[in-house]
């Protein structure tokens, strides 16, 4: 390997990207006619909504270790859904409405029978411990 590629990182083992396994399905939400579904989804299993912005660095921070640390244990307990709020920004303004929180992003909010029984946002969606409120 010559200087550039010792400079550059040129190596296989230092050039490969990490790639994060997560062990959620996400459910894209993209539509306001899902709220019902999700309404009636939460009568049974908790569900989360995850308030993304694609441009924001914070919200991808937050994203990657809400990923890297979602615990399998619930993954049968609990249906994702994924809003890019960018790409979806009446979507995003409806769930404020909807579920009855202020904006913010990026944001997790978690269903149950209906109404929202948790939600966070920025770096406190990392601190939620889901095993102990998903049961």
């Amino acid at each position: 390997m010559g200087i550039f590629g010792n400079i550059f990182n040129k190596s296989s083992e230092k050039s490969e990207k990490k790639v994060v396994k997560s062990v959620i399905n996400w459910i894209p939400l993209t539509s306001v006619s899902q709220f019902e579904e999700i309404k009636k989804k939460s009568k049974s299993k908790v569900v989360g909504i995850f308030k993304h912005s694609t441009r924001c660095v914070i919200s991808r921070s937050v994203l990657q270790r809400f990923n890297e640390s979602f615990p399998e244990s619930v993954t049968d307990k609990v249906d994702m859904y994924y809003l890019d709020l960018l790409s979806y920004r009446d979507v995003s303004n409806e769930v404020g409405y909807e579920f009855q929180v202020m904006h913010q992003s990026p944001q997790l909010l978690l269903i149950h029978n209906g109404l929202t029984a948790l939600h966070a946002s920025h770096y406190d969606i990392t601190q939620i411990n889901l095993e102990k409120i998903i049961k």
